[in-house]
């Protein structure tokens, strides 16, 4: 086989694939998680259910593969709001990021709401998935801005022997796998302010407050704020 033929036939193929990914998204947007199945998203790009096996493995490879797609857009969106502050203090990157999380949310609560409702565990962190990579390139946007705030201007940690025996051990295990950039007392730090505004965009993405709110964004403000005086961006 040439060199061009196989040119040819990997270019039809990513075609394919790409056109298999916007049929899932298409159908998860328009009717829900539960319409992407095998046999509806190859019916929407004129192939045979058995056919589309030729591209994925299982229903499983094909959720890898468009929640990649996602996770990829959100971080590109986030670390596009975070280089348009290029050389701005660190705090403010991080604020812009966080907020670029939440427009990019709000813009597509289906999707997002496909991503927590899969979310990476260390389970299913294959070596080489796509998956796992673009989940990875979303988790350190926000990772890097608090080491980098954290090595140039340390914010206020907790006593570490304050903290209950199985929370130490569990932090000492996530900083491990930081490779020790941020100290356990660092890394309760940011995993309490990300819990915090994750959980709240997750909350109003799927409709969870809105017996009391109707627009969610000074709530978010008001989060971002104390997260804010946690990491002491305002000091």
């Amino acid at each position: 086989m040439s060199a061009g033929t196989s040119s040819r036939r990997e270019r039809l193929r990513r075609a394919t694939l790409e056109e298999i990914h916007g049929a899932a998204r298409k159908l998860l947007v328009e009717q829900g998680s539960a319409a992407v199945t095998i046999n509806a998203v190859a019916r929407q790009v004129g192939m045979s259910g058995p056919a589309l096996y030729h591209y994925y493995a299982g229903y499983g490879e094909l959720v890898g593969a468009v929640t990649a797609d996602f996770f990829r857009e959100l971080a590109a969106a986030m670390e596009q709001a975070r280089d348009a502050h290029t050389g701005a203090p660190v705090g403010e990157r991080i604020l812009a990021a966080c907020r670029a999380m939440r427009a990019w949310a709000s813009a597509h609560p289906a999707e997002f709401g496909w991503i927590f409702a899969s979310p990476i565990t260390p389970a299913n962190r294959q070596p080489d998935s796509a998956r796992r990579r673009a989940g990875e390139r979303f988790e350190q946007v926000l990772l890097d801005l608090t080491v980098e705030l954290w090595e140039t201007r340390p914010f206020p940690v907790p006593d570490p022997a304050g903290l209950p025996a199985s929370l130490r051990e569990q932090l000492a295990v996530y900083s491990a796998t930081l490779d020790g950039r941020l100290p356990p007392e660092a890394a309760h730090v940011f995993l309490t302010c990300w819990t915090r505004l994750y959980g709240l965009l997750c909350m109003e993405v799927l409709h969870q407050l809105d017996f009391a709110y109707s627009d969610l964004e000074p709530v978010f403000e008001e989060c971002l704020r104390d997260v804010a005086d946690t990491l002491g961006l305002y000091a």
